[in-house]
């Protein structure tokens, strides 16, 4: 394959400059490196905890000084690993790997639930000046689980920010797509972005399907290369890591039997959402 031998695909080792906490499930990661620094919102790269795992992520931002910023959960073994790590540890890098949202500037909407926000941020960082109006709806579990919520309402302004948590502890009880209706049915967006649990993006692109707008989604499917040799992140006749991870509304269309519906498992077998 073509990404086999590029310089992105090639492993390089870096340190890990900065840790902070954003609550008690996520961390955030900031290291240098030249390629990644070079990144556009929506692509992600490939981190790899010696001794234990190499785990895809979303780049959460960039800086002129080859800085590189990574929101994790833990959730799992190797994410685990990698929040017990420490400054000047070393960690192993690949990517940029995938495609990026597009450069709208008209109304934009963007909605993100947990983790989801994390690219949708660096999104709006590079936005923020260009497009006529953004809005943005921020959702999670509940008010201690909500990401970057001071840095997006400062970005956009308070008035422009809508947060939901499911258990009412914050903002509107519910699904960050229950406001959904409304703004819509209030306001023409050129274009709205999504990324997060697929169902809510399902949700999300049915409902703009309805009004007629258009839908740029972050799909997170099992990443195991990053460069479309194993076939694990497959949906429909794309693959996430090459055809992705962001998805527009016409390819949405050609996946809707497999969108918020099915995905691999670690031995290929569709399994339920």
């Amino acid at each position: 394959m073509s990404g086999w031998h590029t310089a992105d695909n090639k492993y390089r080792i870096t340190s890990i400059e900065n840790i902070r906490s954003n609550n008690l499930t996520v961390k955030t990661f900031t290291f240098n490196d030249k390629a990644c620094a070079k990144a556009e919102p929506g692509q992600f790269l490939m981190l790899w905890i010696p001794g234990v795992d190499e785990i895809p992520l979303s780049i959460l931002g960039v800086s002129e000084d080859d800085k590189v910023s990574v929101a994790v959960k833990k959730v799992g073994e190797a994410t685990e690993a990698l929040h017990n790590m420490k400054e000047s540890e070393l960690i192993g890098i690949r990517g940029p790997f995938g495609n990026c949202f597009s450069a709208s500037k008209g109304m934009v909407l963007m909605i993100g639930g947990g983790t989801g926000i994390a690219p949708l941020l660096f999104l709006a960082r590079k936005l923020v000046s260009k497009v006529v109006g953004a809005s943005f709806v921020i959702g999670a579990k509940t008010k201690t689980e909500l990401l970057f919520l001071d840095e997006l309402q400062s970005l956009l302004g308070k008035e422009n920010v809508v947060v939901t948590t499911e258990d009412g502890s914050c903002g509107i009880k519910g699904l960050c797509t229950k406001p959904l209706k409304s703004l819509l049915a209030e306001e023409e967006f050129d274009m709205i972005y999504s990324c997060g649990p697929e169902l809510m993006i399902r949700k999300i692109f049915d409902l703009a399907e309805k009004h007629g707008m258009l839908v740029e989604a972050s799909l997170e499917r099992l990443m195991r290369c990053a460069i479309g040799l194993c076939g694990s992140c497959v949906v429909g006749r794309h693959r996430v890591c090459r055809d992705g991870p962001i998805f527009r509304s016409e390819q949405l269309k050609e996946i809707v039997s497999e969108f918020g519906v099915s995905k691999r498992d670690f031995d290929g077998r569709k399994i339920q959402i």
